[in-house]
Order: structure tokens, then sequence, then C-alpha cells
């Protein structure tokens, strides 16, 4: 079992930036691939970026590659997602998830693992 908790998240303008933290605790947590994904109003749960378990191989959705940049610290069991250049379309909830394994890993019901999410709005 794997207990996953999001932080970061909160109110920022457009143009500005968040550090989202997802915080991993219970088994090894370097064994776990991460995503990120996100969920605005009556919309679906989408993937935002993923990283392999040894941080070597990132992924990154079309809509936040070049601003985003996920990466992991396994020392501290703690997984990252630098936000950059924020905007509106940004805000949503926040999820990190973890899985064993790897691939793309773009479709929420490839993971097994899930925090409960950290709102990030952008105000325009």
């Amino acid at each position: 079992q794997v207990q996953l908790v999001e932080s970061g998240g909160g109110l920022v303008q457009s143009g500005g930036s968040l550090r989202l933290s997802c915080a991993a605790s219970g088994r090894t947590f370097s064994n776990y691939a991460v995503g990120w994904f996100r969920q605005a109003p009556e919309k679906e749960r989408e993937f935002v970026a993923r990283i392999s378990w040894s941080g070597g191989s990132t992924y990154y959705a079309d809509s936040v590659k070049g601003r985003f940049t996920i990466s992991r610290d396994n020392a501290k069991n703690t997984v990252y997602l630098q936000m950059n250049s924020l905007k509106p379309e940004d805000t949503a909830v926040y999820y990190c998830a973890a899985r064993r394994g790897a691939g793309l890993m773009t479709v929420p019901t490839e993971y097994d693992y899930w925090g409960q999410g950290t709102q990030v709005t952008v105000s325009s």
C-alpha cells in the first residue's frame, strides 16, 4: 500500500508559478512511477505529467509542455510538479498517482494509488 498526499496548491495570478508536492509513505516509493493529473469542474480527469521510478524518464501533456516540470527526490519520498507561466485554464484540482512498472501511463485507470488532490486556481 502507498499513501500519497499532495500539497502546494493555491491561488495565483496568470503568469505566476506554483510548486506542487506529492509526499508518499508506505511501500518503497522508489519502485513506483508517479503521474500528475488534474480535473476541472464538469470535466474529465486529464493527464498532466509522468515520471519514471528512477526519474530518468518524463512525459508531459502538450498543454503543459515547456511550462511544467516534474521531478522526484526518492530520498525524501516526494515528487514535485513545478508549474510556471500559469494560465486560467490550468485551474483544477491536481492529483498525484502511483503505480509500479513502466510506460507512458497517461490514463487514470493505469494507476493504483491516488492522493486526495490539491486545488490550483489561476486568476486572469
